[in-house]
């Protein structure tokens, strides 16, 4: 198998008409099917799941079908299915007879089924095996309807291990044709000429060709012929290879003497666009000047007021107070409650995974694990950025030299995990090694030695 290609005329001349398949509600007779477009993912993924359950009873296959697909996409999925059956080796014998029996049982009115002149055609296929033209007609033959019923009742493989076909004699083409009683079934008097060159773009290889014929069974590998057949069926359209229409371009008349000639200015020109044009940008003045000073010292309770009032009238303001993620480390020294303030209004920002990143490896210290833990209360903060700020926390501490600095900034750690673990910030499960860990290394420390039975109670 090469490319994909469309579901292309059946072989007898039962080429699609040039007008859509009328809906089921008010088809007359039955029509020949037009190829459809590509499938989606989950449209290949359902099609392979459906033919591939060869043991179940293909009544089951049926309704599966009926259930999962819906009304307006089963035209493209038979289409897609015929398109399969076309080439003998993409489907394994019982995967076949599944194909077979959702083509002819998916539509309520066998004169609505617009599948009938194509299962017709595989029918009366010389090539194919007895069984599955025996398969075939036992489905088409309208004085079998109980045994219709009873071959549906059967799984393919145990129809194709049974020897209910053996005795069966194959109906010709005119009596099927006539059972049903339709000119689709009738090779059309006129197809467009391209139409008649349209090539399937999917082709047999010679060579597996031959060693199919020359062996009992050929049975690709079910992953790798998966794959295959969804690329066939998804990344090109169901209409074979047209020749192609060749237009040439008139020849140019050649300029008169005195003849104005025709000039194509090349005006591709791109627009730019002015963002602070006509912008108000006395309204975030105040603020910008407020937050420029919180990220060089303190500010006084009555500025720091003064932020969170006019973030609180309009948070948008907080994208004109000039913050960017390289000043986030200076304000969360000097301001933690004004940095908690701006990335609470800046959580929704697509800039905020930059801001998280120099959260978590910015220096560690009492201001940092501050704003952090104000921040996981007041705002929803993705899982990994609590879980990388951690294990930021515990590699600082075990990384710092001085004695009394370590047991400082432990103690700190300590409690900020107990606050995370209370308030179920976290899951203690997801960080428990490494936090254990932890536990042990600093367990003369008395906080640390808390927080170890706080994890052993959580057990």
């Amino acid at each position: 198998m090469s490319s994909s290609s469309a579901m292309s005329p059946t072989k007898d001349g039962a080429a699609a008409g040039p007008s859509p398949p009328a809906p089921p509600s008010v088809a007359a007779k039955p029509t020949a099917y037009a190829p459809m477009g590509g499938l989606r993912a989950d449209e290949c993924s359902d099609l392979l799941g459906l033919v591939s359950a060869v043991s179940r009873p293909l009544e089951d296959a049926v309704a599966d079908f009926l259930a999962r697909v819906p009304p307006e996409r089963r035209l493209r999925f038979g289409s897609a299915l015929g398109f399969v059956l076309e080439d003998k080796m993409m489907l394994l014998p019982a995967e076949r007879l599944i194909a077979f029996a959702i083509l002819h049982q998916g539509y309520s009115s066998r004169l609505a089924n617009p599948f009938v002149p194509f299962l017709i055609n595989a029918a009366c296929d010389e090539t194919s095996k007895k069984e599955e033209r025996a398969f075939l007609q036992f489905l088409l033959s309208t004085a079998n309807g109980d045994n219709n019923n009873e071959i549906l009742k059967q799984s393919a493989v145990d129809y194709l291990n049974g020897s209910c076909y053996a005795s069966q004699v194959l109906l010709p083409r005119e009596q099927l044709e006539n059972q049903y009683s339709c000119d689709a079934v009738q090779p059309q008097r006129y197809s467009s000429s391209f139409r008649v060159a349209t090539v399937r773009s999917a082709i047999p290889d010679p060579v597996v060709s031959q060693s199919s014929d020359n062996s009992s069974e050929l049975s690709p590998a079910k992953p790798n012929r998966d794959n295959v057949i969804t690329s066939l069926l998804q990344q090109t359209s169901l209409k074979g290879l047209a020749p192609q229409w060749i237009r040439p371009p008139p020849p140019k008349l050649e300029i008169l003497e005195g003849e104005l000639q025709w000039l194509n200015l090349d005006n591709d020109h791109e627009l730019l666009w002015d963002g602070s044009m006509c912008a108000d940008t006395s309204r975030g003045a105040v603020i910008r000047d407020l937050v420029g000073r919180a990220c060089k010292g303190p500010l006084a309770p009555a500025q720091q007021e003064k932020i969170v009032i006019e973030l609180a009238k309009d948070w948008k303001l907080v994208y004109l107070c000039g913050i960017t993620p390289q000043k986030l480390p200076d304000l969360v020294e000097h301001n933690p409650h004004i940095a908690v303030e701006v990335l609470s209004k800046l959580i929704n920002s697509p800039d905020m995974d930059a801001y998280f990143d120099v959260l978590v490896h910015m220096e560690m210290s009492l201001h940092s694990m501050e704003v952090v833990n104000r921040l996981t209360t007041a705002v929803v903060l993705p899982p990994g950025f609590v879980h990388d700020y951690i294990s930021n926390c515990i590699r600082s501490c075990e990384d710092i030299k001085d004695k009394y600095m370590q047991n400082r900034l432990v103690r700190l750690v300590c409690v900020f995990l107990q606050s995370l673990i209370r308030n179920k910030i976290i899951n203690v499960q997801d960080l428990f090694v490494e936090v254990q860990a932890f536990c042990i290394a600093f367990s003369r420390i008395r906080e640390a030695a808390g927080l170890f039975r706080l994890l052993k109670s959580l057990e």
